[in-house]
């Protein structure tokens, strides 16, 4: 039998980014209809992460976008005072409980809960002490190298504090008993999905292949992707195996109800949509 985690889903933190990058070549007049925007263009988002748990073993997926910043960048975020910490102490788990952190890709609202302020409120230090943290060998030296369109994403202030502890990974593999990494490219050229059964099926963390339930439309990419038409193809690909194989999927910024699985779009028959399913693992 394969192995089984227990897993919860963890709020570490509402932020918000521009609408209309979020929804790339997509116009505003049909993505506003699902995801109003403020009065700077910006969209509700969430930093969803999950907590696994077996045998004794903790195991963070993803990490939010942590708690170093400036009064300004929190305001040009609408970024929530609350960090990934935060979610876990709501469920009783200190950070010296995880085991191993997991992460799809490198970018700050992902991987910069890897670190926070020390006590001098200047130098940044690893929030997971015993933690080893599992990236792609791609994805890590792209983040070292700062390869991105975004040149504020991938930060030395949450790469070069844990630099001593990451595992990388090339491709998939089995990190962890039942616990699968796969290659997802498209947003990053790096970004990996994570996959794990809880007895009630496969479960599967993508990164941002498909960042909201908004996202279900192959042709609504972000314009921070780096390669729009492979995650075009990407999400295409995870589609149809997550349809096959009965995956549920747990959307990574979607700011209300994160957990779906992939059905026919009634609709619109021959395409997929996105159906809500009970969040807890």
């Amino acid at each position: 039998m394969a192995s089984t985690w227990r897993w919860q889903l963890l709020r570490a933190g509402a932020f918000r980014l521009d609408g209309g990058a979020m929804f790339g070549v997509v116009p505003k007049a049909l993505w506003s209809r699902v995801a109003p925007a403020d009065e700077q263009n910006r969209i509700a988002l969430q930093t969803n992460c999950l907590l696994l748990e077996r045998e004794g073993t903790r195991v963070l997926v993803e990490t939010g976008y942590g708690g170093k910043w400036s009064e300004k960048d929190r305001a040009i975020f609408a970024m929530e005072p609350r960090t990934v910490v935060d979610a876990l102490a709501e469920v009783g788990v200190a950070p010296s409980d995880i085991d191993h952190v997991v992460v799809t890709h490198l970018h700050f609202d992902h991987a910069a809960g890897l670190t926070a302020l020390g006590e001098d409120g200047a130098t940044p230090a690893p929030v997971f002490p015993r933690a080893r943290i599992v990236v792609q060998r791609l994805e890590w030296d792209d983040a070292c190298a700062n390869k991105s369109t975004m040149t504020a994403t991938y930060l030395k202030s949450h790469l070069t504090p844990i630099a001593d502890r990451v595992r990388l990974v090339d491709g998939e593999a089995e990190v962890l008993p039942g616990i699968h990494v796969f290659p997802v490219p498209g947003h990053t050229w790096g970004q990996q999905a994570v996959r794990f059964d809880d007895g009630d099926g496969p479960v599967c963390f993508p990164g941002d292949v498909v960042p909201t339930r908004n996202h279900a439309g192959l042709a609504f990419n972000m314009a921070y992707d780096q390669l729009p038409y492979q995650n075009l193809l990407t999400k295409q690909d995870l589609f149809a195996r997550a349809r096959a194989e009965g995956w549920r999927l747990v959307l990574d910024h979607e700011p209300d109800a994160p957990v779906v699985r992939v059905i026919e779009d009634v609709a619109r028959p021959g395409r997929e949509a996105l159906e809500v399913v009970d969040a807890a693992g």
